[in-house]
């Protein structure tokens, strides 16, 4: 019996809602302030997944300049209807205090690789929009809806509106259909219809180690809707021994064969806390009851690492390549900007032929526009490398390897020039916003020549190295690093990504020094 091993999509891959077309499967994740916006995850057989697209990949869809961290895309909902899919998002701009800026789309396409559609605007009202096609043809759009004032509960419960195909907007009244259980911060939801019942699936207990999943039923799909006596049907709340924490938010699927599984967001963390990897999506295997409410299959409620495969033929996908050579003229799907796409203006592969070039704009601090290329960390132990050629002519010009969370957490090895060393390496570790730097002194490498940069993650610990030949060793550089800083788990406010490890640049002059990069080497150990 096949089984399929959890997290599915290891790494920064949170809020799955899942789809499945004929006998292809979807996941589409949240990406936050990372562009493109949302990930597209393909398989035939649940266990093996591969990305294929990025629906939101232009400026017209998505402009996130000046977002805050955490911000952008929140909990995407991929659909299917008459031929045509449906991706629902959320533009999130600003979520810190009472109030939640969280704007609403739609785009649409006819392939899942795109083109995607001009987005239409939908609503503001809150955040984590689902998109239900009715049997009867009608379409339903459901959000919770966020209430800043001080003497309710902010999260307001889920609302329920008509989306109209042909005039493509939102029609009839907003009704309120369900206010949640004792678990409360309700939110994420998903509709479905089976049996003759509206069944409403949500999240509950805020994306942390209290999370869960809640599943609701209608005869009608205003309501009123019963609760699952049993809820919730998962959690991680109260098992800190488990492998799979923070389970919650997710959607359902149904198999060609009639089985059903549910992807939902997890956490795996390190030292019993943090979740340096992010939030990822696992998939359990559900059953329904005599009684028509879903179960996992073992009938608990826990998350498993593990779960019973669909009965389809193995369709695995070849692994994706250790080493980008930068060898051809367009950026593999891996590779991700911050807040802002990727143009000829600043990340070139043409330009000097075999590399990236990244012409150096804002600060590591910037919500703007910074010159920086970042793919996921999607395992505890790791190593990666790069070659940088760089030649900086002042203390504004900095290039170099980057571990980034997000503009308050982030570790940067990085070339710079220091008036007394010349051009020379330091190591800057930006933690809860405060910046240090991490050697005493910058340590002086070769003028003219390219300089090899590599890390090393053993689960919280990072260790930096260099080389100034190819035919050298990897020389030491810096202690060895606490990582668990770049986690959700780890700041005073909650936040929602994960780490990401890959190149960056900065004229802080604002001359647009250019930085190019030979290769890059991303290696994961293990799951």
């Amino acid at each position: 019996m096949s089984m399929i091993t959890n997290p599915v999509l290891p790494g920064f891959h949170p809020d799955p809602s899942i789809l499945r077309v004929d006998d292809d499967y979807y996941i589409a994740t949240s990406t936050f302030e990372w562009f493109p916006g949302v990930r597209i995850h393909h398989s035939k057989d649940l266990i093996h997944w591969r990305f294929i697209s990025s629906p939101l990949s232009r400026l017209s869809q998505l402009n996130m300049i000046g977002n805050m961290n955490s911000g952008g895309i929140w909990a995407p909902c991929l659909s299917y209807h008459d031929g045509l899919f449906y991706l629902i998002y959320t533009d999130v701009k600003q979520w810190h205090g009472a109030y939640k800026d969280a704007h609403n789309y739609l785009v649409t396409a006819e392939n899942i690789e795109g083109p995607w559609s001009e987005p239409i605007y939908l609503n503001s009202s809150g955040f984590d929009p689902s998109l239900f096609h009715d049997d009867d043809g009608r379409k339903w759009l459901l959000n919770m809806i966020w209430d800043y004032r001080q003497d309710n509960h902010s999260f307001a419960g889920i609302v329920l509106q008509e989306f109209s195909a042909d005039e493509q907007k939102l029609i009839g009244p907003v009704k309120s259909i369900y206010k949640g259980t004792d678990i409360q911060l309700t939110e994420g939801p998903h509709l479905y219809k089976k049996d003759g019942y509206y069944y409403l699936l949500v999240a509950e207990g805020g994306t942390e180690y209290e999370h869960a999943a809640t599943l609701a039923r209608a005869k009608t799909i205003e309501g009123p809707y019963e609760t699952d006596p049993h809820y919730p049907l998962i959690t991680s709340k109260g098992d800190p021994s488990l492998a799979l924490q923070k389970a919650g938010h997710g959607s359902l699927v149904e198999t060609q064969n009639g089985e059903w599984y549910f992807a939902h967001l997890c956490g795996r963390p390190l030292k019993e806390k943090y979740c340096t990897l992010g939030r990822e999506t696992a998939l359990q295997k559900v059953i329904w009851d005599k009684d028509g409410w879903l179960r996992l299959e073992d009938g608990g409620q826990y998350p498993a690492t593990t779960t019973t495969a669909p009965d389809l033929a193995e369709h695995p996908f070849p692994e994706e390549p250790s080493i980008d050579d930068f060898d051809t003229n367009t950026l593999s799907p891996c590779w991700n900007s911050l807040r802002i796409p990727t143009e000829d203006s600043w990340c070139s592969l043409t330009e000097r032929p075999g590399h990236l070039r990244l012409k150096g704009m804002e600060s590591l601090s910037s919500l703007h526009r910074q010159s920086l290329i970042a793919r996921r960390q999607t395992a505890f132990q790791c190593e990666f490398e790069t070659k940088v050629n760089y030649e900086p002519s002042h203390y504004q010009h900095l290039a170099g390897l980057i571990i980034f969370y997000d503009t308050d957490d982030h570790v940067y090895l990085h070339l710079s020039r220091h008036e007394t060393v010349g051009k020379s390496l330091q190591i800057i570790q930006t933690k809860n916003g405060h910046y240090n730097e991490l050697l005493g002194s910058p340590i002086s490498v070769k003028e003219d020549t390219s300089i090899y940069l590599r890390g090393v993650i053993e689960k919280e610990t990072l260790q930096l190295f260099y080389k100034e030949d190819s035919t050298h060793d990897w020389t030491p550089i810096g202690p060895n690093i606490d990582v668990t800083h770049m986690s959700d788990d780890s700041a005073d406010q909650v936040r929602f990504t994960g780490t990401f490890i890959g190149m960056a640049t900065q004229d802080l002059a604002g001359t647009k020094k250019a930085a190019d990069f030979d290769y890059f080497v991303y290696k994961a150990k293990g799951h």
